[in-house]
């Protein structure tokens, strides 16, 4: 494949998009950067695991000690979480029906707060990516997710991804239920497997979604010539030798290389961010602005935590990352 000029972007950003998650670290406050683009706009970090929601994800739903670890119990957690993607709505569900288990969990009260909810105009869904109604028979599209969901216990859908023999497997396990298509799938899978119910390498399998086929379109003259699958993993294969031509100070997640998924929602981003970095360059969307515009909440990340087979979880931060200052001062990257 041929590289346009957004390809040594791609690597920048990596970069870039990851220093910033370290420097936020230490410094709440910021400024993280002085890259213009990443300081106006808001992008997901560079490793999905690190992003906010996440990290709640994986540290208050599926692992927080408390929460009973059974298989149905952690696959229950895991898709009512996702499947309206949404920190505050988990945390509207917990404050009204108490602690949430497949055990105890009324879905007829639920659909009740989120009723509620709805008719207040409060958003109960997030924005990351579109989530598809199934048609189950009601007129709320929360109302159907619920039941969706009741399905797939009754299916004990739990235990068939348990004994998945492949991540490919447990995305055409989930595949198969009405309103979820194959970007949705393969997220729900990467989610799944976060937590102690699945243990597959994150470079098995890849899905490339509609912002990523934009950014590969972006990176490459020429990329209909090879699978979108293909060219994310070519991504992951070359990254040492990227970082390393373009000079560039990648040490990844606390040691933790790119995988398929990271490369992936790279891709995506990139091609946010080449809407104002490079805006002679149409992919296959021809979107010309980026949307959101970053907002400080004021706060520090946290002590990240990650599956702990991962072994990556540090107790504090990382000592390499105890100095840092602020970056203000740092020269801007020249696009």
């Amino acid at each position: 494949m041929t590289p346009t000029e957004v390809y040594d972007t791609y690597w920048y950003f990596a970069a870039e998009r990851q220093a910033m998650y370290e420097r936020r670290l230490c410094d709440p406050v910021g400024p993280w950067t002085t890259d213009p683009i990443l300081k106006a706009h808001r992008f997901t970090n560079t490793y999905r695991a690190a992003d906010r929601v996440s990290q709640y994800l994986i540290r208050e739903v599926q692992y927080r000690s408390d929460r009973p670890q059974a298989p149905a119990e952690v696959f229950f957690r895991t898709m009512l979480f996702k499947l309206f993607n949404k920190v505050e709505t988990w945390e509207l569900l917990e404050r009204q029906l108490g602690t949430i288990s497949w055990q105890s969990f009324d879905a007829a009260e639920a659909c009740k707060v989120l009723d509620s909810a709805y008719a207040a105009s409060v958003r109960i869904y997030s924005a990351a990516y579109i989530m598809p109604a199934p048609a189950l028979g009601h007129a709320r599209k929360h109302a159907n997710h619920l039941t969706l969901l009741n399905n797939m216990m009754q299916d004990n859908l739990a235990a068939r991804v348990r004994k998945a023999p492949t991540l490919r497997a447990v995305y055409e396990l989930i595949r198969q239920y009405p309103g979820i298509g194959p970007f949705l799938a393969f997220q729900y899978a990467i989610d799944l497997n976060y937590s102690e119910l699945l243990s597959f390498d994150e470079n098995d399998f890849v899905v490339a979604g509609p912002g990523a086929l934009d950014g590969i379109a972006k990176c490459f003259k020429d990329a209909e010539t090879m699978a979108p699958a293909e060219v994310i993993q070519h991504m992951v294969d070359v990254q040492d030798r990227e970082f390393e031509r373009l000079e560039l100070d990648f040490g990844g997640l606390f040691g933790r290389r790119l995988h398929l998924i990271d490369c992936q929602n790279l891709f995506c981003e990139v091609s946010k961010y080449a809407r104002v970095a490079h805006p002679g360059v149409r992919g296959v969307n021809d979107r010309k602005r980026i949307k959101q515009n970053y907002q400080s909440s004021g706060r520090g990340p946290g002590t990240p935590m990650f599956p702990p087979r991962w072994r990556l979880n540090p107790p504090t931060v990382p000592p390499h990352l105890a100095s840092v200052a602020p970056w203000a001062g740092e020269q801007a990257f020249l696009l």
